[in-house]
């Protein structure tokens, strides 16, 4: 080495060497990124906490960016979003990462948390790492849906009232908590500036207190062996088998086991910009506007399982469901490490473990398709902005025409489409004629049934003539209507 070269190296070396011995620089390291885990842990079925973790970090970098233009009220923050959306310099696209990251977010802590149970990371002496990982979770889908509410569109807007309406039935202090999440009577610009502080300050910050948690048990309780069938966790003993099996093949996580982590990051970040760049942020969707009515306010994907149980659950159910099912849930995932801390580890002698995960990832699955594509409530201005095709008016008698009106003044275009078009709650009219006679369609009108209510009050008998009528007349031209197969058949058609 040259002189000069040696003389830089030698300040360089001294330099750090002055902050080594004043900051414990390599004594942390070697506690952190340099200590040893266990040779299996390099595994691509371990990636998904840093990943997690990855996405987090994303979500921080991009909120604080977000924050320097989002207005935090209810009379700007939808025209802030339009601004960001349409006209700041790849504003679309710093949304778009956000929104995205917090769904890869979500995404990758559950698929860590499945990971680590069927792992049976979460037995002794790991109790403490996984309570702060379901606490992880639950501030992380708090995030997640401060974050919608930060839209402020009017999905977000009927998302707030329904949040509401849930908080409300809390027995004795219902009311009160409602007015602390609302800051007063209606949802407006206190609400708002509530909803943005839990998602600005409050729960980041929550999260980054319990990562370095989570981080610290990790650390101190080391990384969970990749589990083998047959060999069972005893508190006597696992502890020093542990340190047994550090000393014998542990590597330093850095640079040896952190290689897969770096690629699946790198992976989880193309995933996030390539979402970002293809389908581009979600909303602002209608103004939050109170006048007007959205019957089906969609949540995000990790909250439509919710919405589908809502929505299909009986009424006397609902409150009892909303309340306690949370509470139920979180109770599981926390007392889980305390009275299922010892024994097998491998998921392949645990049946039951595989079995649970299997049973809840379908439900979730279907619940969360049933969210995406079931017509759970009525196209409220169908009635009015629908027309009805010309072909199913042309030729009809005048007292069908009466009826075609009734069918559309009456609303009932909300629930009900002719050939898909119009709302989708019921079942669609084109071809009813075909489907029920005359009394059975009067019968439905007047009684109701399943989710039709009754329209006994609401219709006068010339009305309900004329509607059936109608409806009768919704078949192919030539057909005959439908006939009561339990009546003989007339001597005329029998010849």
């Amino acid at each position: 080495m040259n002189p000069p070269l040696k003389k830089i190296n030698d300040l360089a070396l001294d330099a750090f060497g002055w902050l080594d011995r004043r900051l414990h620089l390599t004594e942390l390291w070697n506690a952190t990124a340099g200590h040893h885990v266990p040779r299996d842990a390099g595994s691509w079925f371990y990636v998904f906490g840093s990943a997690t973790l990855l996405c987090f970090m994303v979500q921080l970098a991009t909120g604080i960016m977000l924050a320097m233009v989002y207005v935090p009220s209810a009379a700007e923050a939808y025209t802030t979003l339009q601004y960001l959306t349409y006209e700041q310099e790849l504003g679309w696209f710093l949304r778009a990462v956000h929104y995205w990251g917090s769904n890869f977010m979500v995404g990758m802590m559950i698929l860590h948390m499945t990971q680590v149970f069927l792992f049976g990371a979460y037995k002794y002496p790991r109790e403490i790492t996984w309570v702060s990982g379901v606490l992880l979770l639950g501030l992380t889908l708090g995030l997640a849906f401060t974050g919608q509410v930060m839209r402020f569109d009017e999905d977000a807007y009927w998302g707030i009232g329904i949040g509401a309406a849930i908080m409300g039935r809390v027995p004795i202090v219902g009311e009160q908590m409602v007015n602390l999440m609302l800051g007063g009577p209606i949802i407006a610009s206190e609400t708002l500036s509530r909803f943005f502080a839990l998602h600005v300050f409050v729960l980041p910050g929550g999260i980054l207190a319990i990562v370095s948690l989570h981080l610290r048990m990790v650390l101190t309780k080391g990384i969970n062996e990749y589990p083998k069938p047959g060999v069972l966790v005893h508190r006597d003993t696992y502890d020093q088998e542990y340190a047994s099996l550090i000393k014998k093949e542990g590597v330093p996580f850095f640079p040896k086991a952190i290689s897969k982590d770096l690629v699946f990051g790198a992976l989880v970040l193309l995933g996030i910009v390539g979402c970002a760049c293809y389908f581009g942020p979600k909303g602002p969707l209608g103004p939050p506007d109170p006048v007007h009515i959205d019957t089906l306010p969609r949540p995000d994907f990790y909250f439509l399982w919710i919405f589908s149980v809502a929505a299909l659950m009986p009424d006397w159910m609902e409150t009892v469901a909303l309340l306690g099912g949370p509470a139920v849930i979180g109770f599981i995932l926390v007392a889980l490490p305390f009275f299922n801390g010892t024994g097998e580890k491998s998921w392949r002698r645990r049946p039951v473990a595989m079995l649970t995960v299997l049973i809840v990832f379908l439900s979730l699955g279907l619940l969360t398709y049933l969210g995406l594509t079931s017509p759970w409530s009525p196209h409220m201005d169908a009635w009015k902005a629908t027309p009805t095709d010309a072909k199913h008016i042309v030729g009809r008698s005048p007292l069908e025409l009466q009826g075609s009106l009734v069918l559309q003044y009456m609303q009932c275009r909300n629930c009900h489409a002719i050939d898909g078009t119009g709302g989708h709650r019921g079942p669609d009219l084109a071809n009813v004629g075909l489907r029920l006679t005359k009394d059975q369609l009067v019968r439905q009108v007047i009684q109701g049934g399943g989710n039709m209510p009754a329209y006994n009050k609401n219709l006068s008998p010339d009305q309900v003539e004329a509607l059936v009528s109608y409806m009768v007349s919704l078949r192919p031209s030539g057909v005959k209507p439908a006939t009561d197969a339990t009546l003989p058949v007339p001597a005329a058609a029998s010849r």
